[in-house]
């Protein structure tokens, strides 16, 4: 949580911030800010779920699962080029979802982690209450897009295939190699195209593109949905 309030604070996250910013105004055009909203919304009503049960592990478990894996593992590495790069717009809009998700996060782990989480919440200044009185988030699943998740979740588990073979073939972690696709539905092809620069960066890539043609000799070769990596 420190590192990525941390990094919040370096990438300016919080400049422009208005204070727990209702989630109706992000309305984001970026596939991966609608892809965490909605991750969000989904592990919020899990976290309620689990609390109205009495199942605290489960609770801390979905938020933990959430905060470690799905925001600081994947996210914040999409959010990373966007931060780098030179649309304003987008820039401003990662921002703006950046800084809304560490506030659900922060407020969603209140009950089980209070003390670091309040500190956390103090940190700015503009907070016009504390964290305890707080209202709890309320929003719901609705706000999942089953589209842009289908297609973010395709990214994720091309990248983090491509990088068990790597691992597996002994693949040097400096070394640049490329990919070919074959066979996959319009849905991934058209997921191929639109993240090929945060596929390439993430999964050590010279190049990443479709095979219509014969598969090379030699190559090594992954399924995914029913699509050829190769």
């Amino acid at each position: 949580l420190w590192n990525a309030i941390r990094f919040a604070e370096m990438n300016e996250v919080f400049a422009d911030a208005v204070p727990q910013t209702d989630v109706a105004d992000l309305k984001p055009a970026q596939a991966v800010n609608a892809w965490i909203i909605g991750e969000t919304a989904r592990v919020r009503e899990e976290v309620d779920a689990a609390l109205e049960a009495y199942r605290f592990n489960d609770a801390a478990g979905a938020l933990y699962a959430f905060t470690w894996n799905t925001f600081c593992d994947w996210y914040l590495e999409f959010a990373k080029p966007v931060f780098m790069g030179t649309d304003e717009t987008a820039k401003a809009e990662t921002r703006a979802t950046t800084a809304w998700v560490l506030d659900q996060i922060i407020t969603l782990l209140h009950p089980i982690m209070p003390f670091i989480t309040e500190e956390l919440w103090q940190t700015r200044a503009e907070r016009a209450q504390p964290l305890i009185t707080t209202p709890w988030p309320v929003y719901d699943a609705a706000l999942v897009d089953a589209a842009v998740n289908a297609e973010m979740d395709w990214v994720v588990r091309l990248i983090s295939q491509i990088r068990a073979v790597r691992s597996e073939m002994n693949v040097p972690p400096k070394a640049k190699i490329p990919m070919l696709l074959k066979d996959g539905d319009d849905a991934a092809q058209a997921a191929l195209a639109t993240h090929r620069d945060l596929i390439l960066r993430l999964a050590g890539l010279s190049d990443a593109g479709v095979l219509t043609g014969e598969v090379p000799k030699g190559a090594v070769q992954d399924v995914l949905d029913g699509a050829m990596i190769i």
